[in-house]
């Protein structure tokens, strides 16, 4: 056991010294371009059965830990979240028609924007992830019931005002559409605060620089009701050691 986790330590610092390397002296975008080539360079002596990625479908003798906990496919860059996420809108029948995307992941982004079987929207405000466009979520300009499925990932605990952000969220979903929502979670009552301004005031109250609250499951639940979708399930999977899943919990949303 001790040997396996000294691999696994060395894989996680060797991955983190290359990737703060490489920020350091490749253009950024020179890297978001040739990301998948570097990623599979990378990742060659890495190749297996004994694990697989759910994205990029490639097997693994192992995914790469990180150091916030969570682990990373060595060549795509998926999270678990990530695996997951891809993994249930596949098996569920979620990828058809017009799909509205918040701020998605690279691997994902590349996968759904050359699907034949979408029409894919994806959006980022803050101009830091791969995107087609900066939709501010308070204000979409699109018509009422206009996406089949709205991806909707850790983006809630950024918006001050999150009702406005669920009303759009339900005005531009189609009748019988799919939002598929996550946040950090934590027990008890909703805790926000937006006297809170500066990155280091809301590090310390909600765990990052540029959240504004955490919600309880039940709390966002019920906000989510409040503000138009009535039909809203919580939905926890347990982790899955072959796919790299670690246990989380969504919300699914429908009108």
């Amino acid at each position: 056991m001790f040997h396996i986790l000294k691999r696994l330590l060395y894989f996680s610092n060797m991955y983190q010294t290359l990737k703060k390397f490489a920020l350091s002296v490749v253009p950024r975008k020179f890297l978001i371009e040739n990301e998948v080539f570097l990623r599979a360079i990378f990742a060659f002596h890495l190749r297996g059965n004994k694990y697989e990625c759910t994205v990029c479908g490639h097997g693994l003798k192992k995914f790469i830990p990180i150091p916030d906990g969570d682990l990373l496919c060595p060549f795509c860059g998926s999270r678990s979240r990530t695996r997951r996420l891809y993994s249930f809108i596949n098996e569920n029948d979620l990828i058809h028609g017009k799909a509205l995307h918040f701020s998605p992941s690279r691997s994902v982004y590349r996968l759904l924007k050359k699907n034949p079987n979408i029409t894919y929207f994806s959006t980022d405000f803050e101009d830091e992830f791969l995107a087609d466009y900066r939709y501010d979520i308070t204000q979409i300009p699109l018509e009422n019931n206009f996406f089949d499925l709205i991806i909707c990932y850790h983006i809630l605990e950024h918006i001050e005002d999150d009702k406005k952000a669920m009303e759009e969220l339900y005005r531009v979903l189609r009748p019988n559409g799919t939002c598929i929502i996550q946040t950090p979670f934590k027990e008890g009552d909703i805790y926000e605060g937006f006297s809170k301004k500066t990155p280091e005031e809301r590090l310390e109250a909600f765990g990052q620089e540029d959240h504004v609250r955490i919600y309880s499951l039940q709390t966002l639940q019920n906000r989510l009701k409040e503000n138009g979708f009535q039909n809203v399930e919580i939905k926890t999977f347990p982790t899955n050691k072959r796919y790299g899943f670690m246990e989380e919990t969504v919300l699914i949303a429908k009108k």
